[in-house]
């Protein structure tokens, strides 16, 4: 029988696309969110990189979190760990080439929680960033936005010129209007001050690498079968969303940083792995051998949801740049769940 390939054969994949990796050659590379989903995998890929000589410089704002994710690279040359809240203005003397900002707290909990909080580290962590960046020489500003900037839709596949509606006075947009400002900020920059930049649009996002705190659907599901639990249903399920593994997704930010055209932006998603929560759900319950319970959510927790029925998203311009995607999400979810489980183990 074939060896199945891994979440880190996956990773060791990428350096095989067809990307010019010469650009990041004896640069800085600052990854602010590196202890999060996609910005951990990122550094990840950026250091597993055989042929790496550049240096990545990894900022969050949990040390201890950041020191047990990247234990094996702190004795490194090329590895740095900056602790730094993108609320605050950044005090470093590094001059980072590149900067891919992909800090956001995209907890649902966060958002009725603390929105006042998730508002400003969203518009004001660009601000912070690109001030530096623009008087440190930086080369090139790659901005980790949301898929929920288009709102809710009128059922059409989402390309990147449209414009869903958000409803402003719910605090549950606190998320997705911010990141809609922080986008245009971005935009303002460019043409104020001459900013390089790029935009990545992540749908929703799933791997093995999410926080203690992340409870997002796919997190929950995927907690309830390693802890051999019944995987729960909050509601029917039926809202319908474009899906991407993370390595993919880390991959498109790389194609989208060194080949993505100034100004614009892009979306990231599988147009494979279209599936309603309840598609998700069943997904792993299959591979974790479980079954699916239905519970009644909370108040809070119906506040929290995600008022989209259907975001399903277009690719055709970041595949344009040559993206692609390979594998069905069945083969990339037991990939994902058995890398969790071999930490467990």
């Amino acid at each position: 029988m074939a060896k199945m390939n891994t979440y880190r054969d996956d990773i060791q994949k990428i350096f095989y696309e067809n990307l010019p990796w010469h650009k990041l050659s004896g640069t800085n590379i600052l990854v602010t969110g590196a202890t999060g989903l996609i910005g951990s995998t990122l550094v990840e890929v950026l250091m597993s990189n055989p042929r790496r000589d550049y240096s990545v410089y990894a900022s969050g704002r949990n040390t201890e979190r950041a020191k047990k994710r990247f234990e094996s690279y702190l004795s490194m040359d090329s590895f740095h760990f900056v602790k730094y809240d993108v609320l605050l203005p950044l005090q470093n003397d590094v001059e980072f080439d590149y900067i891919i900002h992909a800090a956001s707290n995209a907890s649902p909990n966060a958002f009725s929680k603390n929105p006042v909080e998730i508002v400003k580290a969203n518009i004001m962590g660009v601000s912070n960033l690109m001030e530096y960046g623009l008087s440190h020489g930086m080369k090139r500003f790659l901005y980790v936005s949301s898929g929920e900037i288009y709102g809710e839709g009128d059922g059409r596949v989402i390309s990147e010129e449209y414009s869903g509606y958000v409803d402003c006075l719910s605090p549950r947009s606190c998320y997705p209007s911010s990141k809609r400002t922080a986008e245009t900020l971005c935009a303002s920059y460019a043409v104020e001050y001459g900013a390089d930049i790029v935009i990545a649009r992540p749908c929703h996002i799933y791997g093995p690498n999410y926080t203690e705190s992340d409870n997002r659907v796919y997190a929950q599901f995927i907690r309830n079968i390693l802890n051999g639990e019944d995987i729960v249903l909050k509601s029917s399920g039926e809202q319908l969303r474009s899906w991407c593994y993370v390595v993919d997704c880390v991959s498109a930010l790389l194609y989208i940083l060194l080949k993505g055209k100034s100004g614009e932006a892009y979306n990231v998603a599988d147009s494979n792995s279209v599936l309603t929560i309840r598609q998700l759900a069943e997904t792993l319950a299959k591979i974790g051998k479980t079954k699916i319970i239905m519970d009644v959510p909370s108040e809070t927790e119906k506040r929290n949801f995600n008022p989209v029925s259907k975001s399903v998203f277009s690719v055709d311009k970041l595949e344009k740049l040559g993206w692609k995607v390979s594998e069905d999400m069945n083969e990339k979810m037991r990939k994902t769940v058995e890398h969790l489980k071999s930490f467990l183990l």
